[in-house]
């Protein structure tokens, strides 16, 4: 195993990006393979762990490298290219983590901060807004938590649970933090689907589980706004992923036409880089990720401008970082799937061999993409175009 040279505090962005770019290379040699056999990366996990890139977005006074958000999505968007699962896995460690800074109060905010920094924790997701089974109940000085939560990206070989509950008459959802091997916690390990094979999304069940009253979230009142903004951060996540596969797929593509892709007889060319159509092909597709690219890379900057305001963040600057990231997710989603099936338009029939894997990144994407429907970003482009309207925040916008 090849020892990484892994990043401090007195390192540069640089440093991180050179550190990221040694994994990816590694992992792109077996991503094919672990594409096919599906279940836990645990070697890819433990790689990442030596890397110190868990604590990439954790402020540098609590024991983190004080990355920004362009930073860790830019590397996210790199391990994307290559291995998407990896890339899934690594951009819920960083939704997880800051879980307690936008939903909680700041002593619970540098608690898990510190504690995370130190015992360098794999957080994984529990937040799946649409899954209400778990049930929060108070029991004396803490609560008991009850329930499975179904598509807990990173569940297994995770640390600690970002878990999103219900109790009776409170609006809304209570924010725990719930560590993986407390009692009653149960990693199923149920994720069976065709794409984003290795993120072990699958359902966590919990059985009478304790928390202590200060293990639920509590955000001060000043944070109205910026409580809300983890969806933002959740969806320019997924913008930036869906980005990374698309082009993955174009550079695979590339590298194929040049070196195996023949020149069709009727073509009256030699080599089918001079054929009229597959120029064309690659003519459009890239076109589309110069668009994809800019709109995402924008959408990434706005996230970052909004991330530094904290409490300071208003409404209206929320709303319209919003407006950003769908106009890119809706985008990026739509040549992403067109691009992962054009590829084989310009590679050909031999292209479509199970040793060569290329299916994986429409499998990976058309999987990714249907987390929330597409259609409801345009939804909320279009009413802020026509009636200047921004979303009202939630968990999806």
């Amino acid at each position: 195993m090849p020892t990484l040279t892994t990043p401090d505090l007195n390192q540069t962005t640089q440093d991180y990006y050179r550190v990221a770019d040694e994994l990816i290379q590694e992992f792109a040699a077996t991503a094919i393979e672990r594409d096919r056999q599906g279940g836990t990366a645990q070697h890819e996990r433990d790689r990442l762990r030596q890397s110190k890139l868990l604590n990439l977005v954790i402020p540098q006074e609590y024991g983190g490298l004080g990355a920004s958000w362009e930073t860790a999505l830019n590397i996210t968007r790199r391990f994307a290219q290559v291995d998407s699962s990896i890339a899934h896995l690594f951009s819920y460690q960083h939704l997880g983590v800051v879980a307690p800074h936008v939903f909680g109060n700041e002593e619970q905010a540098v608690r898990y901060y510190t504690q995370s920094a130190k015992n360098n924790w794999f957080w994984c997701n529990g937040f799946n807004p649409l899954d209400r089974r778990v049930i929060l109940t108070p029991d004396g000085n803490g609560y008991r938590i009850n329930g499975t939560k179904s598509f807990c990206s990173g569940s297994v070989d995770s640390d600690i649970i970002p878990l999103s509950t219900v109790q009776e008459g409170v609006e809304g959802f209570r924010i725990a933090i719930v560590p993986t091997t407390r009692e009653g916690v149960e990693v199923l390990g149920d994720w069976n689907n065709m794409g984003q094979r290795q993120t072990d999304s699958g359902s966590i069940r919990f059985t009478n589980v304790w928390v202590d009253a200060d293990e639920i979230l509590s955000p001060p009142p000043e944070s109205t706004v910026f409580r809300t903004f983890r969806s933002c951060l959740t969806q320019i996540t997924f913008a930036n992923i869906y980005l990374g596969i698309a082009q993955g797929a174009f550079q695979a593509a590339k590298g194929y036409t040049k070196t195996q892709t023949r020149a069709w007889p009727g073509s009256e060319v030699e080599s089918a880089t001079e054929d009229p159509y597959i120029l064309q092909h690659y003519g459009e597709m890239a076109i589309a990720l110069e668009a994809a690219t800019l709109l995402t890379d924008r959408a990434t900057s706005l996230v970052q401008a909004a991330w530094e305001k904290q409490y300071a963040l208003t409404a209206q600057e929320r709303g319209e970082c919003a407006v950003a990231i769908a106009t890119a997710k809706a985008f990026v989603t739509k040549i992403g799937i067109d691009i992962t099936s054009k590829i084989f338009d310009v590679m050909g029939t031999r292209a479509t061999s199970s040793n060569y894997g290329f299916d994986r990144y429409w499998r990976n994407l058309r999987t990714f993409t249907l987390h929330d429907p597409v259609d409801y970003k345009i939804r909320v482009v279009g009413n802020w175009a026509l009636n200047d309207e921004l979303p009202t925040p939630d968990f999806y916008t």
